[in-house]
């Protein structure tokens, strides 16, 4: 049915949709890594705490990644899609007010409950809408709007917190520039909640599955309609089939012991049989470039404020940096324009996984992209200086970019649609923890000893890549 609705407009309106809905994504859990050089003084943070903060959104994606998945599983991706992004949106603009570190890091836990419903979805959502042989592109494609976001938020840094202009009262909160930012950075999840609600239709693969074939066939017709706007093609005639749906209600039965059988029952699946090793397989890759790039991402533009005396990253961190204000207040201006370089960077990487995502499989492309992500963070500690330091950023950009692509496109062939949202939503789980012990490891050895959680960064990014070899070849597989 995907086959005879086409290829066209349709999918472009939807790439875009579901693209600015993971570029809101990138901007709301990255924001957070441009407040530290300035949010740490007037919000009175050590490094601990900066650890804590840059966690906290990771803890709720953790909390919001299975629950919403397994949702999606049964209620549909699109109403999960427009809750998520919502409460994502809402809570993530109200930390902008908080006056107090724990209220800003409660509200700040609560929007990632919103992103780790929404980041898993959004890839099954778009993956059941593509025909077989231009999955992989799509897919890719899809991915490399994540690069749009990351570079929005380094942007958006940029011109708004070094700016004296946005610093005015409301009362006792002293509104300093970052707070400007954290709103505006709530804006694309809001907007994007807004479109799937009045442009998108459900996935008409889960309506099949589900048993409501009759709104399925209206939703091809859609499809159909846009795709071959203005060729002239006739409507092809669509027949329902019998058959069975394996949805249950979530909420018809009262008995616990049923409802955690239906909870806990995909991870059971996913663990059994054929799935078992590549389940196990894709558990330890997402751990470690989870750990990897998360708990080092985040803590770029403190580490480059820290540096613009010159000399290593791990260099002069024996001496914690004052909180006092003078120590943040002129902002330094270059910090957000490295933030911005490295975010760019992220483009070759993206535009080489959709020109050969398709040609070598993601496999291929998750396992060589760790091991190169592994040399070049290995190198970041070698290094003396802060323009090498910067260079071998810029390449762990565009390489670990090159890995989130595969894994996002591997993540949709590997499972069956009953089990797709509910196994990235789980993965997506299992990341988070690790992103909270990168980002705690960081913050706790960040002023005593930095070559630690680097180190470990690079060695875990190693183990990732060999782990990856164990997968199945997925290139050009029909969704089951």
């Amino acid at each position: 049915a995907v086959l005879l609705s086409g290829f066209g407009l349709f999918h472009w309106l939807l790439l875009l949709v579901c693209g600015w809905a993971n570029a809101s994504d990138a901007v709301e859990i990255l924001c957070v890594s441009f407040l530290l050089p300035t949010a740490r003084c007037d919000l009175l943070l050590s490094s601990s705490d900066m650890g804590l903060l840059t966690a906290s959104i990771f803890l709720g994606m953790m909390v919001g990644g299975y629950t919403w998945g397994y949702l999606a599983d049964r209620r549909g991706r699109r109403r999960v899609l427009v809750v998520s992004l919502t409460v994502n949106g809402v809570f993530g603009g109200l930390a902008a007010v908080a006056p107090w570190f724990w209220l800003f890091l409660l509200l700040r836990f609560i929007s990632g409950i919103g992103v780790g419903g929404s980041i898993p979805v959004i890839f099954s959502y778009f993956s059941e809408f593509m025909p077989r042989l231009r999955r992989g592109a799509m897919i890719s494609a899809l991915a490399t709007f994540w690069m749009a976001g990351n570079i929005l938020a380094a942007g958006l840094a940029w011109l708004v917190i070094p700016r004296t202009w946005a610093h005015f009262s409301l009362g006792t909160l002293d509104f300093q520039s970052w707070r400007l930012f954290v709103v505006l950075c709530s804006v694309p999840s809001l907007s994007s909640a807004i479109l799937f609600r009045v442009l998108m239709p459900e996935s008409p693969k889960f309506l099949m599955e589900a048993g409501r074939e009759k709104e399925a066939i209206r939703v091809f017709q859609a499809m159909f309609k846009m795709n071959m706007w203005g060729k002239g093609k006739n409507l092809p005639v669509w027949t329902e089939r019998c058959s069975y749906s394996h949805q249950s209600s979530l909420f018809g039965r009262m008995d616990t012991c049923i409802l955690c059988r239906q909870v806990f029952g995909p991870i059971k699946q996913m663990f059994n049989g054929s799935l078992k090793s590549r389940s196990i397989a894709l558990l330890i890759v997402f751990y470690c470039i989870s750990f990897g790039y998360y708990g080092l991402w985040m803590w770029f533009p403190e580490l480059f404020e820290r540096m613009e005396n010159g000399g290593s990253p791990c260099a002069n961190m024996s001496v914690p940096p004052l909180l006092q204000n003078h120590s943040c207040y002129p902002v330094k201006t270059a910090v957000y324009a490295e933030g911005f370089i490295i975010a760019a960077s992220n483009l070759p990487g993206n535009i080489f996984s959709i020109l050969m995502i398709d040609r070598l499989g993601g496999k291929a492309l998750l396992s060589g992209s760790l091991l190169a992500s592994s040399l070049s963070i290995f190198l970041i500690y070698v290094v003396q200086t802060k323009v090498q330091s910067l260079i071998l950023s810029c390449v762990f950009s565009g390489v670990s970019v090159i890995t989130w692509n595969a894994l996002d496109v591997l993540g949709t062939e590997l499972y069956p649609t009953q089990l797709r949202s509910s196994a990235l939503g789980f993965f997506t789980g299992v990341g988070r923890v690790a992103a909270i012990m990168g980002n705690v490891a960081f913050g706790r050895l960040m002023d005593t000893n930095c070559a630690v959680p680097v180190l470990l960064v690079s060695a875990l990014l190693l183990t990732g890549g060999l782990v990856a070899l164990v997968l199945p070849q997925t290139r050009q597989t029909e969704l089951t």
